[in-house]
């Protein structure tokens, strides 16, 4: 089945899913029925046209079908254009030998929201009763949210309350659900009775940015935004939260700022937080000062210095954050192993390894592994390999199988061209089966996610992507751009270097941005690792060349070009 699988990863057209079809025949593999059900999933669910009725050709033929295969074809019929057709399917599987699972139950009710089969669900649901499926939390989520699509407000209200276990997501479809349906009163009610834990025994469930979206939907509708705001003071920080983590700290603080009722600690540390993730730092320990002054707001805590040690990190503000973690014991505030991680972290990027190495061997607690790979990444960027190794030997004897730990120590071999290191790393690697993460990107263009892998050509319109991609390699290398291939740590030539950091996935995500959006609208893009080197130069190039704001969300922070500038300032 593995196999099978790793060769579906590579299906990125029609034309392949027909050849893997016909190697799996004549393999004998199709017989296999975990491979069968894997293939006819991916052809069911592809984006490729004409994918979901070959899918359905091929099935007919299946002369038993399992459970699995049923589901794949019902789940590529519930997300088509044509979402009955699942109805129809599932319909056939009740007269067939094998039994529906709760799969079966969630790719249905899935088509019958999407259908507004209102009937079909609540046949469903007596299926799920006798079926003993009624704990499964995510299938009643799936129910409830069925009833609400198809109207039916009054049959989602009553399995809510009849749920023995709720997920965010059973709150969130009921509250979006009722300030939609003219009930935006009921919803706020739903809205508070989440956030001060309902009187059942089954406890609070904190909002989420869907959980606000919601609420102030319903407040829209009661004309009432102002005053929710003005009043609830979880819905401030739930609302501060949600704008500080989409990169828009300016309407965030707006909110902050416009706060009527009383700011608790966490509405002071999720704004904190919200300036450190954006690169101001001057900002973040501004609000830190206001709070530690006495004056206004709480006593800060051990989340509220993390924040700050968080805000002098992104920005660069070595002493101040050294200074800040010194003081904390002396204002009462226990240190932990984060507080420790920052600092090391804030050293580590300035350069200041034997520092962040001293303070490591010197914690009263012991060091987590996530420390010694931060200790290992500053290694990397300049190129210490004493750090290195001795950060290596500690994630191993740790028990760490972690690829990056691996590839952080091969990097720092490659900068110095230790070829013969860096093999010995892959074969260690290799003897524990440790994987790299591939880096991706993705951005959201009209409500659909597009994904991006280095050298990707998976997208219909890569040609048109790649096109716009040598047209910005020739403008930006007219402006004095040169390919920093010392971010390629491959024993290769100058030139391979400079192709592979071309198609890195930001640049790809950044060129479809730019084909695919007016000329003025910001590109979001999220990647998966750091933000690359190379790809940090080209995209304050391309801010200031085709003048539009481009913000990356990397694992680590927000990255907000433009004009030619980056928010962090060239250092993270």
């Amino acid at each position: 089945m593995a196999y099978v699988e790793s060769l579906l990863h590579k299906c990125t057209s029609f034309s392949h899913i027909q050849q893997l079809h016909a190697h799996i025949l004549t393999t004998g593999l199709f017989h296999f029925y975990p491979s069968r059900s894997k293939f006819l999933d991916f052809c069911a669910t592809s984006a490729a046209a004409g994918s979901l009725p070959y899918a359905a050709a091929v099935f007919r033929f299946v002369p038993l079908p399992s459970t699995n295969d049923w589901n794949a074809i019902i789940r590529g019929h519930a997300q088509s254009h044509h979402p009955t057709n699942a109805v129809t399917c599932y319909l056939s599987m009740s007269r067939a030998p094998c039994k529906p699972d709760a799969l079966t139950c969630s790719f249905f009710l899935k088509a019958c929201a999407r259908a507004l089969a209102r009937i079909e669900s609540f046949q469903m649901h007596a299926q799920v009763l006798k079926s003993g499926f009624d704990a499964d939390v995510l299938l009643q989520t799936t129910l409830l949210d069925a009833y609400a699509k198809c109207g039916d407000l009054d049959s989602a209200c009553k399995l809510f309350d009849e749920m023995s276990n709720r997920d965010i997501a059973s709150w969130n479809a009921l509250i979006s659900t009722m300030a939609q349906g003219n009930r935006p009163y009921e919803a706020l009610k739903l809205f508070d009775r989440m956030r001060e834990g309902s009187h059942d025994g089954r406890g609070m469930m904190m909002p989420n940015e869907v959980t606000v979206l919601g609420a102030l939907s319903a407040c829209s509708q009661l004309g009432a935004i102002r005053g929710c705001l003005d009043e609830n003071v979880i819905v401030c920080n739930a609302v501060i939260d949600m704008y500080a983590k989409c990169g828009v700290v300016e309407k965030a603080y707006t909110v902050f700022e416009g706060m009527t009722c009383s700011r608790s600690i966490i509405t002071w540390n999720t704004m904190i937080m919200g300036f450190a993730m954006d690169g101001n730092g001057e900002k973040a320990l501004e609000l830190f000062h206001r709070m530690a002054g006495g004056r206004v707001g709480p006593t800060p805590d051990g989340v509220t210095y993390l924040a700050a040690l968080c805000a002098c990190n992104h920005a660069g503000l070595v002493d101040e954050g050294v200074r800040l973690f010194e003081l904390m014991e002396k204002h009462g505030v226990s240190k932990n192993v984060k507080h420790y991680g920052s600092v090391v972290d804030l050293l580590g990027r300035a350069g200041r390894l034997n520092e962040a190495y001293k303070i490591i061997e010197s914690m009263p607690i012991f060091p987590d592994v996530v420390l010694w790979q931060t200790l290992l990444g500053a290694s990397k960027i300049y190129g210490n390999v004493e750090i290195a190794e001795k950060a290596s030997r500690k994630l191993v004897e740790m028990g760490s199988s972690n690829c990056g730990d691996f590839v952080l120590l091969s990097n720092v071999y490659a900068a110095h061209g230790r070829w013969n290191d860096v093999g010995r790393v892959r074969d260690a690697m290799k003897t524990r089966d440790v994987k790299k993460v591939p880096g991706f990107s993705y951005t959201e263009m009209n409500g659909v996610i597009f994904q991006f892998y280095n050298g990707d050509k998976s997208h219909p319109n890569w040609r048109e992507i790649y096109g716009k991609l040598e047209e910005i390699s020739f403008k930006i290398r007219e402006f004095g751009y040169e390919p920093e291939t010392n971010y390629v740590l491959h024993d290769i030539g100058h030139e391979e270097k400079q192709n592979a950091l071309s198609y890195h996935s930001e640049k790809l995500a950044v060129a479809f941005g730019l084909i695919s959006t007016d000329d003025k609208s910001p590109i979001n893009i999220n990647k998966n690792l750091r933000i690359c080197g190379d790809c940090h130069v080209v995209i304050k190039l391309v801010s200031k060349l085709y003048d539009r704001e481009i913000i990356v969300r990397d694992r680590t922070r927000f990255h907000r070009f433009k004009e030619g500038s980056c928010s962090c300032r060239d250092y993270w």
